[in-house]
């Protein structure tokens, strides 16, 4: 990393990540592909190593039942096929969510790409069924999954909730991925996996408005990061959800150790990509420094592979 030049903020340990809220259609798999190659275009013009999407940001989340349709379970398949080309010549890790079968079961996953790679896929771990949620009508929760591997366009990729990807490339750059609800229960998959030497967090969600949710997900985002001592990056559905049940703001915000760097304007009705520079050298000393996070990890006993990528 020495060789590049001075004023480069990769020589000094930053590295410049992205949130993306595409405006989606509801089951127009087409539409939302392009939605977002487009996003993930502006983050390989903006410099940008990860670009995080959306809760089932391919289909869009409010399908209800129509993703258990064979239809739009390949449609999706095939969209993620075509993400695969497209990211042959972008520099980011894209991390976007699409339902997958695995074993007879349909899953909430969330799918990262990078450079014509599918690295891993990540199924939610917690599928809630309160108040106006009933995602279990539809999804398995994926918490039990780990060691697993799945069928995506026709290749055998990692699946589970057991992985980390790490950049060869780029000092102390390790990617977890969970689903919007794994964040609001009381021990975050997330938790385990900064134990175990993640730096960014990413939870692609889909969370609807209510009146003070925006206010209570900052706080969840704040506290995780402060926590974990990392970064957290966090996407939500947007405009073009349907509005049959609820209602949805497209908040999307990155943290680091506690501080909101940027976050997205709320109900905007156009699409948007939020971008920061997180110092993962700084969250690596502070790391070191907390003698307490190393006694944390020994505890853990949390065992996660690592997929390397660069």
């Amino acid at each position: 990393m020495n060789a590049l030049p001075f004023d480069s903020l990769y020589r000094h340990g930053f590295v410049r990540v992205s949130v993306a809220v595409p405006v989606v259609r509801v089951s127009d798999v087409a539409h939302n592909l392009d939605a977002t190659v487009v996003l993930a275009r502006e983050a390989d013009r903006a410099g940008s190593l990860v670009v995080v999407f959306p809760e089932l940001g391919l289909t869009g989340y409010s399908n209800d039942d129509l993703f258990q349709q064979e239809a739009l379970l390949s449609a999706a398949e095939d969209a993620l096929a075509v993400l695969v080309t497209e990211s042959v010549g972008l520099r980011p890790l894209i991390i976007v969510g699409l339902p997958a079968r695995y074993r007879s079961y349909l899953y909430n996953v969330a799918v990262a790409v990078h450079r014509g790679r599918i690295l891993g896929a990540v199924p939610k771990s917690y599928v809630p069924t309160y108040r106006e949620f009933y995602e279990r009508r539809q999804f398995t929760p994926g918490a039990s999954v780990r060691g697993a591997s799945i069928t995506l366009c026709g290749a055998s990729v990692p699946f589970g909730v057991d992985l980390l990807y790490q950049a060869t490339d780029v000092p102390d750059l390790i990617v977890h991925t969970e689903i919007c609800e794994d964040l609001w229960v009381p021990a975050p998959p997330s938790t385990a996996a900064a134990l175990s030497g993640a730096t960014v967090l990413a939870n692609l969600s889909a969370s609807n408005a209510t009146i003070g949710k925006s206010d209570y997900r900052r706080s969840l985002g704040s506290g995780q990061s402060a926590r974990c001592i990392a970064a957290h990056l966090y996407s939500a559905a947007g405009s073009g959800e349907s509005t049959t049940d609820l209602a949805w703001d497209g908040d999307a915000t990155i943290h680091e150790n506690g501080r909101l760097l940027c976050e997205s304007r709320r109900f905007s009705v156009e699409p948007q990509l939020i971008s920061a520079d997180v110092h993962l050298a700084l969250l690596a000393q502070d790391r070191m420094r907390m003698t307490t996070f190393a006694d944390n990890a020994e505890r853990a006993h949390a065992e996660f592979r690592r997929i390397e990528y660069g």
